[in-house]
């Protein structure tokens, strides 16, 4: 999930707007600044809950507050990766650099709830 800086740039990126996160997937994320250099989102995905197919398309650095067992699929449906599966679970608190992600959907199948707050580039 996490990983270092990135050139990929606004003009390559092959996926549409529609999958941004908070068009995609509203109910499970929140803009909470934005301007012209950066975009604050905060993820919040309840136990059982499911954030549909979304993307975030700037690379960030991602705070996690709280976090649990979770798969993360494709576009697909393929499972890229699934925490309960010897994954290590990403450090709390500990501001984390991530690539863009290409559209995915998040499941949470623990019984935490996964709250991260996103400051994308």
């Amino acid at each position: 999930m996490m990983s270092e800086p990135s050139s990929t740039s606004k003009q390559t990126w092959p996926w549409r707007d529609s999958l941004d996160a908070l068009v995609a997937a509203p109910d499970y994320h929140t803009l909470l600044f934005e301007n012209e250099r950066v975009r604050v989102l905060r993820t919040r995905i309840p136990p059982g809950g499911t954030a549909p197919i979304h993307m975030h398309r700037c690379p960030c650095v991602v705070f996690i507050q709280s976090w649990s067992d979770c798969i993360r699929r494709d576009h697909l449906g393929n499972v890229l990766v699934d925490y309960r599966q010897g994954s290590e679970a990403p450090k709390l608190n500990t501001p984390t650099w991530q690539q863009p992600l290409p559209p995915n959907s998040l499941e949470n199948v623990g019984n935490v709830e996964i709250d991260t707050t996103s400051v994308e580039i």
